[in-house]
């Protein structure tokens, strides 16, 4: 199902380019690290690194990410190592990488504790393990609290992906394999001539959000509407002078 909801994310891509950025300056990546990227989508992070001289590794989910992905390697005249794959089943040996980063995507994992022991696993002593995340009480992980009031429940329970943006959380998931945890926040400003635009945009290319409204469009018309009314009075409380302002957490830790 997340294979197929994310294959509508690339145009989101414009926005998370910026932000790819700060993740690897977060990360310390410099020339001749082996990365790996986890959840890619387009490849903006694995993309960035190898034109800071990285060898760079992505793996996504979906495969119309990762066409779009190839072509921007290819257009910037770098090498990355794409694959098809699942955090939670990482096909890399044990050790095989300097750095293991995610922007915005391991988090989507069902299972934490899996996602983060795969990272761990192809991490190598000493590398460095660093992903930027929503935090539960702003803009983005507000959007996953409004999805579930209006999604059916799911067949079994699933930690909302707003627990990633916790530090005391990622503590916790993250254990006594890492050394030297160190949290930061940035600012990633969206543009957007209203709070309707912004909530059309979403409902074309966020994953959670295509899948929602494209079951309540089928079955409830009506709660379609009264979910967009109160998405974009979400909207509006984070918008000023065309810009919709979304604040994420960076981590980043040692493995030891």
């Amino acid at each position: 199902m997340q294979k197929e909801a994310w294959a509508h994310f690339a145009p989101l891509e414009v926005w998370t380019t910026g932000a790819a950025v700060h993740l690897l300056r977060h990360a310390q990546v410099g020339p001749g690290h082996r990365l790996l990227d986890v959840a890619c989508g387009t490849g903006v992070v694995a993309v960035t690194a190898a034109r800071r001289g990285a060898r760079a590794t992505g793996l996504d989910l979906t495969p119309a990410l990762l066409e779009r992905a190839r072509e921007h390697a290819r257009i910037a005249g770098v090498e990355v190592d794409f694959h098809e794959g699942d955090v939670e089943a990482l096909p890399f040996d044990d050790a095989s990488f300097d750095v293991v980063v995610s922007q915005f995507g391991h988090m989507f994992a069902p299972r934490p504790d899996v996602a983060v022991g795969e990272m761990l696993r192809v991490l190598k002593p000493g590398g460095t393990i660093a992903f930027s995340t929503w935090p539960p009480e702003l803009f983005v992980a507000q959007i996953f609290g409004l999805i579930s009031r209006y999604a059916p429940p799911p067949p079994v329970e699933v930690p909302t992906p707003a627990l990633w943006g916790e530090p005391a959380v990622v503590r916790e998931r993250l254990g006594k394999g890492v050394r030297d945890i160190v949290f930061t926040r940035e600012t990633m400003l969206v543009t957007s001539l209203s709070p309707q635009h912004s909530r059309t945009q979403v409902e074309r290319t966020a994953g959670p959000v295509v899948k929602l409204v494209a079951a309540l469009a089928e079955r409830d018309p009506d709660r379609l509407a009264q979910f967009r009314r109160e998405f974009e009075s979400l909207i509006a409380t984070y918008f000023h002078e065309n810009t919709v302002r979304q604040d994420y957490l960076m981590t980043r830790a040692i493995k030891v």
